[in-house]
């Protein structure tokens, strides 16, 4: 048994020596931050820069969604809190964060 043991470690490793520079795991690892970049790290920062562009841009009257689905209208504004009227008469507070998209106007009336 230890005849084939000696055969194995007496062949020869055919990649870069131990501690040596290898181009191909450099190629490997740009590639790999290449992809990770371009799949998750800019679409991620975009979404990021739309969603503060869309609760910077609220304003009195506009017609929005939260996240949990619910569609108002904006009455007021504030700092961190928006208050949307839901329906006639009933208003709720939310966190600006809360929301999620916002509407053409008079898509809550064709409701």
């Amino acid at each position: 048994m230890s005849f084939f043991i000696s055969e194995a470690m007496a062949q020869s490793a055919g990649g870069a020596a131990p501690g040596g520079f290898d181009p191909m795991s450099m190629i490997f690892l740009v590639g790999f931050v290449v992809i990770f970049y371009l799949m998750i790290w800019r679409p991620q920062a975009k979404r990021a820069k739309d969603h503060k562009n869309l609760i910077g841009g609220l304003g009195v009257g506009d017609e929005v969604v939260t996240g949990g689905g619910i569609l108002g209208k904006v009455k007021k504004v504030s700092d961190e809190f928006i208050v949307l009227e839901v329906s006639e008469g009933q208003e709720l507070k939310f966190q600006k964060g809360a929301v999620v998209a916002a509407l053409p106007k008079g898509t809550l009336k064709a409701i």
